[in-house]
Parts: C-alpha cells; structure tokens; sequence
C-alpha cells in the first residue's frame, strides 16, 4: 500500500508516533510518503520504503499568516498524483484533517478518490480543536475522515464529550519499538550524570505549563532530602526559565541538569531510576512509556490516559493532579530500597511490552484496509 503520512515534524508525541509509524509500515513492505513543511525529527531516509516531500509556503505581504493549510492540501494533491498514493494519514485534526478534507475533494474533481485517516493526539481537540474558533472545523474535520482513530479511550470520551460526532473511533494507543529500548550503554556512562550513591530521577517534556514543571522541582526537592538524588530535565519550553528560577530558590541548581531538546534520551533513561511525569493533562503519555519499555518506573498524575499506561503499584503510581506531597512520598517508596526499586523496574518493562509496535501497527493496517474497502466513490 502506498500511504502520506501529514504530522507535526517536531520534538512532540504525535510527531514522535507518526514518524514512528511510517517506519514501522515501511519495514512492513508498504511505501511511505511523509509530507510535512520540515522533516520529522526521527525520520532517517535510509529506507528505500520512506520517502520525505517538503511543503513550503510562499510568502506574500498580502497575508499576515502564511496559508500552510493552502499549501498542504497542494501539495497532497500533487504527490498522490505523482505517486499514486492510495490513503492520507493524517495526525492531528487541526490543521491536517482540514487540508486532508481539502485535498480529498480536489482529488475527486478529477475522479481519484482516496481514504482519508484522522488520528487524534490530545490538544488538537482538548485544547485547541475545543475553541469556539476551531470547533466548527475539527468537528466538520473529524465527521469527514473515512476513519477516525484516538491513542487513549481517555481521548475518545473526550471527543464524544467535546464534539458532535457521528464517526466510530477507533482507540489505537501509541507504541514503542520495545528493542531499541535495550539497554547497550555500559555503567561508566552513567559517571556523567550522577555519583555511584545517588539516584537519578527524569522528566522529559517540552516544558509548557500543562506539564507542571514547578511540580517536578517541588518532587525531587522532597526527594532529594532523603535520599541522594540528581535530576536531568529533558526538553525546551516556557517554563525553563522559572524551573531554573525555582532551583536556585530551593537551593538545589547544583542537582539539576537541564539538557535541552537532547538526542541522547535513550542513554539517559538507561540510567535513570524514576521518571516524573505529573501533567495538568496527558492524552496518553508516551514519554512515560518510553520510560517504562527502558525499564523506568513512573511516578505520575491520573490524569487522562495515563491510567492506561502507567498501571498503580506495578509500573510505578498515580496521584491526583497537584498533590506533589503523595507523589514525593510514592517516589521515596520506591528509591529507598533497591529490591523494591529492581521489581519495579522488571514491572514497568513488562507492562511496556504491551504497547511494542510489533502488538499495535497492525491495529493501523487494519483500519487502512477497512478504510480502503469503504471508500465513496
């Protein structure tokens, strides 16, 4: 099957899964065609299956935002002509779904007539695609799609909830290659992040409010009280700057490291211990995951569909949103003793099995086919 894949090229979960995915569907045989306005972080092209087209978007005084949804749907139109490209997956509603939409009904001018697959990832309805401005469209967007998937029944309900939907969705979670997650980083790489006695906790995220890094700082402070700990912040976003702030009011900078977008993130949670995700909330929690499948346990917030991912006193514990005090206390659980800390990590590791790609690609192949079965003509 010849499948376009349109996300988001950067550093966040959907852009993250989507670009996981096309590879995955390229090992798999099919031909992949990711169309987007930069390449995704993660796509290598060293595939003769994966193929990258570059949207770009003329510039003209006349336009205070440039029209990317124009030209995205362009764009579309003119790889599935050239190379025959069977189904548009699209991963977020907003605007991919949108231009998706646009593309379908130029193609059908000219009697192509293609499937048209919606993923939906979290803020491109919870957040965005809920604003009385974009409501219209994301519902118009989601009711169009010839399928409709959600990574979490989190998700789902929400957008039955927030939305007038007459489309089934289908939950899809998200997934990781469980084998890159091995281990291959030998023990005297951990020396760069923390001495032999000290714990080492993580967060990965890009830092906006909704990830509540003041929360993060305020758990490991407790942490780090009882038992000898460092912390690596993974991610750039609004908020660094007062973490940092928060930090140096704490008086623990020194135990901090703020790493930035790195590319090492597998080395890093090789050696981590405990990962901190206590999200305002989170549509699935693929970094959590990522965590679990490196054998990482997971101190998180229950909130949306991390329930579905991080599994209460086995992969690690859930707290309410904001209660920083039961999360420090659960944390400490965990890192005091080291069969204690070991058991989880085996636990968090199986439980990351069940989201492997090799369990969930599948699920998309077979909304693909069912998709293509369907197609109006």
């Amino acid at each position: 099957m010849k499948i376009a894949i349109v996300c988001y090229p950067t550093f966040g979960g959907s852009g993250v899964v989507a670009t996981e995915l096309g590879i995955a569907l390229a090992d798999h045989g099919h031909e992949v065609h990711f169309i987007t306005y930069k390449q995704p972080v993660r796509l290598e092209l060293l595939h003769s299956h994966v193929h990258y087209h570059e949207v770009t978007v003329p510039t003209y005084p006349l336009f205070q935002y440039h029209p990317y949804e124009l030209a995205l749907s362009s764009k579309l139109v003119d790889m599935v002509k050239l190379h025959g490209i069977e189904l548009l997956h699209v991963h977020y509603a907003i605007p991919h779904a949108y231009a998706g939409y646009m593309a379908k009904k130029m193609l059908a001018e000219e009697n192509i007539h293609i499937p048209m697959v919606t993923t939906l990832h979290g803020t491109d309805i919870t957040l965005v695609g809920s604003h009385p401005d974009y409501k219209p469209a994301v519902t118009f967007s989601i009711n169009n799609s010839d399928a409709v998937t959600s990574v979490s029944q989190s998700l789902k309900e929400d957008t039955l909830n927030i939305f007038d939907i007459r489309k089934k969705i289908h939950v899809v979670p998200n997934f990781i290659d469980v084998e890159k997650h091995d281990n291959p980083y030998t023990d005297c790489e951990r020396e760069l992040m923390a001495e032999d006695n000290e714990r080492i906790i993580t967060h990965i995220s890009n830092l906006r409010p909704v990830k509540r890094i003041g929360d993060v700082i305020e758990i490991f402070d407790r942490i780090q009280k009882e038992v000898p700990s460092k912390l690596i912040v993974v991610g750039e976003g609004p908020e660094k700057l007062f973490a940092e702030e928060l930090c140096e009011k704490k008086g623990i900078l020194e135990q901090v490291m703020f790493v930035g977008n790195s590319s090492e993130v597998l080395k890093i949670l090789c050696f981590t211990d405990l990962f901190l995700l206590p999200s305002e909330s989170e549509s699935f929690g693929l970094a959590a995951l990522e965590a679990m499948a490196c054998g990482v346990p997971v101190i998180s917030s229950n909130t949306g569909g991390l329930p579905e991912v991080n599994i209460q006193n086995e992969s690690g514990f859930l707290s309410d949103v904001g209660d920083v005090e039961d999360m420090a206390q659960n944390a400490l659980s965990i890192l005091r003793d080291d069969a204690v800390l070991a058991e989880f990590k085996t636990k968090a590791k199986k439980i990351a099995q069940k989201f492997d790609t090799k369990n969930i690609v599948p699920m998309y192949e077979e909304v693909y086919a069912k998709a293509m079965k369907e197609i109006v003509i």
